[in-house]
């Protein structure tokens, strides 16, 4: 039999009804519900087989998982790149990453590229500097042998997902037959939370997500379910710190925003937190002292 499947002997159609309502109405809660607390962060090199390259003394950051592979996308302006902040891959070996490896030229330029975003559909969203005040979403699709499709512009202009201001983070689910894509941007003068569905118009995330600070860089669980990003707010520590949110479904406002503890926030910044595909693993990146800029860091539960 197939994982979760029931096969009933006996039973009614009604008696089957019932149970196939009870089933449903479980997971409907069980979707909903909030996963447990965090356990303690640490520095991603401290993983049983991670590579001690994962950071180094260049700036090593925005760190996401690809949620099918477990393999670790960041942006590094480390030696051996094309120009600026490049996108870099570092493969999962079970126990940790290995050397992280430049994504290549056909996702690099001389400009910087970063907050990679690897979903579904072999798809990869990055963010891509046009100028110093301007920054904008792309997608391009992975194919076999670590290429990629010429990256294309997300719709931009007349209140879409790029603007003429600064695009960060674009956070990619499927849900209920939809696509929704979440970033944050600058167009208002701070950066603010927005989302997009089937990659129309740009909207404001309703809830807790924003504030009168700057709310940036959010990453939404594959469920559409629970976000993390970093924040200014009142409540931190030093620099923008980590803070998430949950809610009842995709439809519904974000509740309130929770600051992440047990060692994730610190005095120092930390920034462009990711959940993995299952949601058990944070990501971020982090400016306490060590290595180098900043380094990347996590977390499970």
């Amino acid at each position: 039999m197939r994982r979760n499947e029931v096969r009933w002997r006996g039973a009614s159609r009604g008696q089957m009804l019932l149970c196939g309502a009870v089933l449903l109405a479980a997971a409907g809660a069980a979707g909903a519900a909030v996963l447990g607390d965090w356990g303690p962060a640490m520095n991603a090199e401290r993983l049983p087989r991670s590579s001690n390259e994962v950071n180094t003394r260049s700036g090593d950051g925005c760190p996401i998982l690809d949620p099918l592979s477990n393999d670790l996308y960041m942006a590094s302006n480390r030696p051996g790149g094309f120009g600026g902040q490049d996108i870099w891959i570092a493969k999962w070996n079970g126990r940790g990453w290995n050397t992280p490896v430049n994504a290549g030229r056909g996702i690099n330029t001389a400009a910087d590229e970063f907050c990679p975003d690897p979903a579904p559909g072999s798809r990869l969203f990055f963010v891509r500097r046009l100028t110093a005040a301007n920054t904008d979403i792309y997608m391009t699709k992975r194919l076999a042998g670590g290429f990629y499709t010429a990256p294309q512009r997300l719709p931009a202009g007349g209140g879409a997902i790029n603007s003429s201001a600064e695009e960060w983070s674009p956070s990619y689910f499927h849900a209920g037959g939809r696509d929704f894509l979440y970033f944050s941007s600058t167009r208002e003068g701070r950066q603010r939370v927005y989302y997009s569905i089937n990659f129309g118009p740009a909207q404001l995330a309703p809830g807790g997500v924003n504030s009168s600070a700057a709310d940036a860089r959010p990453n939404v669980r594959q469920d559409g379910l629970e976000i993390v990003w970093d924040s200014t707010r009142f409540g931190t520590l030093g620099g923008p710190d980590i803070w998430t949110a949950n809610r009842s479904s995709v439809d519904a406002p974000w509740g309130t925003a929770v600051h992440l503890e047990n060692g994730i926030n610190s005095p120092a910044g930390e920034s462009r937190a990711s959940l993995s595909g299952d949601g058990h693993r944070l990501m971020f990146g982090t400016t306490r002292p060590g290595e180098g800029g900043s380094d990347i860091w996590t977390a499970t539960r």
